[in-house]
């Protein structure tokens, strides 16, 4: 197999790789939690927050696929079982069905969450002039930080 010769050590490349392997598995764990409350949300929301639960879980999809061609460009191989994503993932399983407030509460969380674990990468990739990884940590940020605000937004009295 040929090494990779990005200009990144691959120590350090792995660590970057590792950090977006959590950064998969949470953007996974919150697209499934996305697509099943879009699937069981019921009460005067429900055209609403089905709509826009369907417009988020698209989106996380995508983004499934560009962070783990990054991780793939970096040399290392995807995480991509259920089993792993479980063990990456900061984002805790939801098995109930709960009630429309409390699945926007828990996207809210889960949006979060994966903006921290974003973050906890950039430096990394900063320090390492990894600029396509800064680009998508960045990317990621923006959108998650402004749909968090979005569902924070429909909290409010």
């Amino acid at each position: 197999m040929m090494q990779v010769d990005i200009g990144i050590d691959a120590d350090t490349r792995k660590e970057i790789a590792d950090g977006l392997s959590r950064l998969l598995a949470d953007t996974y764990t919150l697209y499934l939690k996305t697509h099943y409350f879009h699937w069981n949300v019921t009460g005067p929301m429900f055209q609403t927050l089905h709509l826009m639960f369907e417009t988020q879980y698209t989106e996380l999809a995508l983004a499934v696929d560009l962070i783990a061609e990054r991780i793939r460009a970096l040399g290392f191989p995807a995480p991509g079982s259920y089993s792993q994503y479980a063990q990456l993932s900061s984002i805790p399983e939801t098995t109930s069905v709960p009630k429309a407030t409390e699945m926007i509460k828990l996207l809210v969380e889960g949006q979060e969450a994966v903006c921290r674990t974003a973050r906890s990468i950039y430096a990394i990739a900063d320090k390492a002039s990894d600029e396509p990884t800064a680009d998508l940590l960045t990317q990621r940020l923006q959108l998650h930080e402004k749909t968090a605000w979005m569902l924070r937004s429909l909290l409010e009295q």
